[in-house]
């Protein structure tokens, strides 16, 4: 990829960013000619100081000379203490812009495609939307007075001193031309040190998230050579960076030093010719030492870095991230799932290689047919994790009439969070249908279905912002009194007493909450919602068996779906299915289904320890 591919992508996101916050970079660039008043009078006011005031035996108009410049200097303090203000102006919208747009994308295609986020979507929206903000709050801080400093100081040097400027113009534009040639190598280098870095990113947390099998497999040696390969790539591409970058130094020089050491080699014939005095000389190199050369390092050295990495960076957001306006059209449409979705791919290790199987087979445009039930009934039912894999759900009929409470119950990794997902509409089946409320699925208008069915993953969603904001996040009308009347179901109203009531602020700074506490203000949202279906997937695990069947009898009414992790889970459904199309009460199915006998085995004996085979021990 070429520099000109990543400034085409990258800087039109930013252009378009900036574009929106006009008036402050109107201000911005206001100050900084202000600010860059000393660079255009420095040699003048050295020249005049020396020619009119010192060597002329008048040291008080010296003087005068060099008050002026500090006065300058003193205009420039000030200058630069009012650009601040809309530095901030331009960068912290900037930074929430970014975020925004990724942060939309990730969920947009986890709620709409089942996609998972994995480490490269947090290394762009911790590290990389972060970087962004302080690239350009540091370019804006560098770039604006060395581009100033520069146009002006040329400017003073012409009038003081035109020889000297047509001596150095034209290795300044040299050099800049030089930089500017090597500047698509560089960009390309940083390219694939940035595209490095994320799969690093990327490999680590898939090697972390999945320990467990690595261990149980005996593939712990593949996976180091899998982190090994990883990091050593990273490593390479910095390395390749580095060497690309030591030529800067020599372009550098060209504009910077060969100046200055023509100018002095030519002294002699300058003043002796008359061409320049003794002050116009000295001016000419104070232009020349004091703003032109440090003003092009920072050109050709910092600036151009800082340039070059906002560049990719701003080109690997744009190309990992979905239009705004697309963002912004899907994201009210997932509003009832969306946090209960986005949270659902970070269960279980089942549940995520669930997910992550089921990216290819995106869901579709929806129809914009409306349910007139909770009822769900699933015919022929398949779903497999590719299209050569063996179906994970196999050709399943069910129906779950509205109202029903219903358990699906059966070992890890067998498919259950599958089912859920498939059920609220959030995977797309090889075969077979689902049907709400005699809709299918697929034809159900999306923000409606949304609304109707809720599903709440065992890593509960909270986000930062009040206790009233997150339970009220799928009804944002909700009265106080109607989020009482879900507080008072769920027994809630000791949480939220001891939070400070519902205007109590959570996350960053805010009280710890539990990974039950977690649970509980996610059902309660979904309590306050309009959800008609509501499928708990593990979703009370960390509840005392006492709120986990509170949590439950506040559902009663909508069609109620749980994946089962307890056996008094069990017993309290209307109805329990096994993953082989089984289904019955408790009791039937302890007398007829050997897979179920063996559960509920495993959950006396892991309930309670003196406890095997169901035969309790004494002595």
């Amino acid at each position: 990829m070429t520099g000109r591919v990543v400034s085409r992508a990258g800087w039109r996101l930013l252009t378009g960013e900036l574009a929106r916050r006009r008036r402050a970079i109107a201000f911005l660039a206001g100050w900084s000619v202000v600010e860059s008043l000393p660079a255009l009078l420095s040699g003048i006011a050295v020249a005049g100081a020396l020619d009119r005031g010192f060597l002329a035996g008048r040291p008080l108009i010296g003087l005068g000379w060099l008050g002026v410049l500090g006065l300058a200097m003193v205009v420039q303090a000030l200058a630069t203490r009012n650009t601040f203000p809309w530095l901030a102006a331009i960068v912290e919208p900037l930074r929430d812009a970014l975020v925004r747009m990724v942060v939309t994308t990730a969920l947009r295609r986890a709620v709409e495609g089942g996609e998972r986020g994995d480490g490269s979507v947090v290394a762009r929206i911790c590290g990389q939307t972060e970087a962004v903000r302080n690239l350009v709050a540091a370019l804006l801080r560098t770039l604006r007075p060395t581009v100033a400093s520069l146009v002006l100081a040329l400017a003073g040097l012409v009038a003081l001193a035109p020889i000297v400027a047509a001596i150095a113009v034209p290795l300044i534009l040299t050099s800049l031309a030089l930089f500017a040639w090597l500047s698509r190598a560089l960009a390309v280098r940083q390219r694939e040190m940035i595209l490095a870095e994320e799969t690093m990113a990327r490999t680590v947390t898939d090697v972390v998230e999945g320990l467990r099998d690595v261990v149980a497999c005996g593939a712990a040696g593949t996976a180091r050579d899998l982190v090994d390969r990883a990091v050593m790539a990273e490593a390479r591409a910095a390395l390749a960076m580095a060497r690309t970058s030591s030529a800067r130094s020599t372009i550098m020089a060209i504009g910077g030093v060969v100046p200055v050491i023509l100018v002095l080699a030519l002294a002699p014939w300058l003043l002796g010719t008359g061409r320049l005095t003794s002050g116009a000389l000295v001016g000419a190199i104070t232009y020349l030492v004091g703003t032109l050369d440090p003003a092009l390092r920072a050109l050709t050295g910092t600036v151009a870095t800082w340039s070059r990495q906002l560049g990719v960076l701003l080109h690997r957001i744009a190309e990992t991230s979905a239009a705004r306006s697309e963002a912004s059209a899907a994201l009210p449409e997932a509003s009832a799932a969306l946090p209960e979705a986005s949270a659902a791919r970070s269960g279980t290790s089942a549940a995520r290689s669930e997910m992550s199987a089921a990216v290819p087979e995106t869901p579709g445009p929806r129809g914009a047919a409306r349910p007139g039930s909770g009822e769900l009934r699933v015919t022929g039912l398949t779903f497999a994790y590719g299209p050569r894999a063996e179906p994970v759900i196999d050709d399943l009929t069910l129906s779950i009439p509205e109202g029903e409470h219903l358990a699906i119950v059966g070992p890890s990794g067998i498919g259950k969070s599958t089912l859920a997902s498939l059920l609220a509409g959030l995977a797309v089946p090889r075969r077979g249908t689902v049907r709400l409320g005699g809709v299918a699925v697929a034809d159900i208008d999306a923000a409606h279905l949304r609304r109707s069915v809720a599903l709440i993953p065992q890593e509960a969603y909270v986000f930062t912002g009040t206790l009233r904001e997150n339970l009220a996040y799928l009804r944002p009308d909700a009265t106080t009194a109607e989020l009482g009347q879900a507080v008072a179901a769920l027994g809630m109203r000791p949480l939220v007493d001891r939070l400070g009531g519902y205007d109590a602020a959570l996350g960053v700074g805010g009280p710890e909450l539990s990974a039950g506490e977690r649970q509980l203000i996610a059902l309660c949202r979904v309590h306050v919602s309009a959800a008609r279906v509501v499928v708990l997937d593990e979703a009370t695990c960390h509840l005392d068996p006492v709120a986990e069947a509170r949590a439950e009898r506040a559902f009663a009414g909508r069609t109620l779906v749980v994946i089962a992790h307890r056996i008094s889970s069990a017993r309290r459904a209307r109805r329990i299915l096994l993953l082989d199309g089984t289904t019955g009460s408790h009791e039937e199915l302890l007398a007829t289904s050997a897979m179920y006998a063996g559960l509920v085995g495993h959950w006396i004996a892991s309930t309670n320890p003196e406890v095997s085979g169901g035969v309790r021990r004494t002595g």
